[in-house]
């Protein structure tokens, strides 16, 4: 089916969502498999792997998916295949620490998940709509499956009702068809295929396999859309922001901590403290950003307690857990509140 729809008479790219979990790598696995079976002479449609990094991600599975694309990257041009990894991110303006301790947000939840878009939607809507406007059209190849749960089945369902045969038109991007060839496969199915092949960028499996043993999770899968933000932050252990505070308690990162990544176990408790000062009203403001009364953005005081707290710790587990552009732009924008603060009491 891969192979049959990369040979459809026209040149709309392919867009591969990686998330560097086990379905978008079998996914990618696919691909270039179907890609390596096709005549060099029709290896003609652009394929664009993009993975994106929220920079907060778990830093054991960043880790990890940075050196599988460093590898896929380099194996590329021995593979004859036309294939390009792109890798996104949160505009610095946008990025988590920016909005929590320079805005004073406070930690997401599930009435006010304000990371999803920020950190996963946009960065990679940029690259899309790029493409989008360079080649006209483009399809998007997820490896969405409706066993990964009962919230899935019902988005991959609901998709298929306006499906012009197996590809979607995507809701929110004009132009672009959504393709998820690995939809009808099962959780076992997924395992047995990755456990018993070899990725065509070399190596082997058995350390994505062991991640998911340590960590018992799941990987929050590749995000489109705000209909599919429920996928992050469910109760179900995956991988993901290990700032999560969607849910009240990280499996995830607990099973990792107790898989012997102990470094990992202050990033668990700074994770805690964001999710109880926010939800703490002593540590908010009395005043909304739009100045009217209410229960409004961190105080500056906690933010900066917070961001203190945040160097210290960057410094004690030696982890790029904060860029000093961040660091720059949050203090940038305590100036602009100061200022405004100011205002609403001489107006008062």
């Amino acid at each position: 089916e891969i192979r049959a729809e990369y040979l459809q008479p026209h040149d709309k790219p392919w867009i591969i969502g990686f998330s560097g979990g086990k379905d978008s790598t079998l996914l990618l696995h696919f691909v270039l498999e179907a890609l390596r079976n096709i005549a060099p002479d029709d290896r003609r449609r652009p394929v664009y792997v993009v993975g994106n990094n929220t920079l907060v991600e778990s830093p054991v599975f960043q880790s990890f998916v940075d050196r599988l694309l460093d590898k896929l990257e380099q194996s590329l041009e021995g593979l004859g295949v036309p294939v390009q990894v792109v890798r996104t991110h949160p505009e610095p303006e946008e990025s988590f620490w920016v909005n929590l301790l320079g805005r004073g947000y406070p930690a997401p939840n599930r009435n006010f998940r304000w990371c999803t878009d920020r950190m996963k939607i946009r960065p990679t809507s940029r690259i899309i709509r790029q493409l989008v406007v360079e080649k006209g059209e483009a399809l998007l190849l997820l490896g969405v499956r409706r066993a990964e749960s009962s919230s899935r089945a019902q988005t991959i369902a609901k998709h298929e009702i306006a499906a012009a045969g197996h590809l979607s038109e995507h809701s929110d991007h004009k132009g672009v068809w959504i393709f998820s060839p690995i939809k009808e496969l099962t959780n076992e199915e997924v395992w047995i295929t990755l456990a018993n092949s070899r990725p065509p960028w070399g190596g082997s499996y058995q350390e994505l396999i062991k991640l998911y043993k340590d960590a018992s999770a799941g990987k929050c899968p590749f995000v489109m859309t705000t209909g599919d933000a429920p996928s992050c932050g469910t109760s179900s252990a995956r991988f993901g922001c290990w700032t999560c505070t969607v849910v009240e308690k990280d499996k995830s990162l607990s099973a990792l901590i107790g898989s012997g990544h102990d470094y990992l176990e202050p990033l668990a408790e700074f994770r805690d403290r964001l999710r109880n000062v926010s939800g703490t009203p002593e540590f908010r403001s009395k005043i909304r950003r739009n100045g009217q009364p209410g229960l409004g953005p961190l105080t500056l005081d906690i933010r900066r307690r917070l961001l203190d707290e945040l160097l210290a710790l960057r410094t004690q587990t030696v982890l790029a857990l904060i860029s000093d552009h961040e660091v720059r732009l949050i203090r940038e924008q305590w100036e602009k509140d100061q200022t405004q603060e100011l205002l609403w009491e001489i107006a008062s």
